[in-house]
């Protein structure tokens, strides 16, 4: 799942990660996220959250994550918004994401942290 207020940010990410094969549902926040979850428990290997979002923030989605689905691996991305996207990251890592990408970043790199979680959580 890929969680993202920005529509150019989530297509793009879409767009990338199902040319790898990857079969992907996204969300525009973090409470929206919540409800995918909620409704489809066990159809989610891995979420991308962006930390800066309304509603409900990447921090506190990572966090009930963390709570509700301790086995659902989580990697953060931030550009940082209206702070340092470096701390945001490390809270990030904190509460528990397995992975984290600054914003901007590669496709390639977005792939490499996919793939490094995917078979991590095998």
């Amino acid at each position: 799942m890929i969680v993202d207020d920005e529509v150019g940010v989530r297509a793009l990410l879409t767009k990338v990660l199902e040319q790898a094969g990857y079969r992907v549902t996204s969300a525009p926040d973090g409470q929206q996220a919540l409800e995918l979850l909620e409704s489809e428990p066990g159809d989610f290997d891995l979420v991308i959250t962006d930390i800066v979002m309304p509603t409900l923030d990447g921090l506190e989605l990572i966090r009930a994550i963390t709570e509700r689905y301790p086995s659902l691996p989580v990697i953060a991305i931030s550009g940082g918004g209206y702070g340092n996207g470096l701390l945001y990251l490390r809270a990030a890592e904190a509460l528990g994401a397995v992975g984290t990408l600054l914003k901007p970043f590669w496709n390639a790199e977005l792939l490499e942290v996919v793939a490094k979680v995917a078979e991590s959580s095998r």
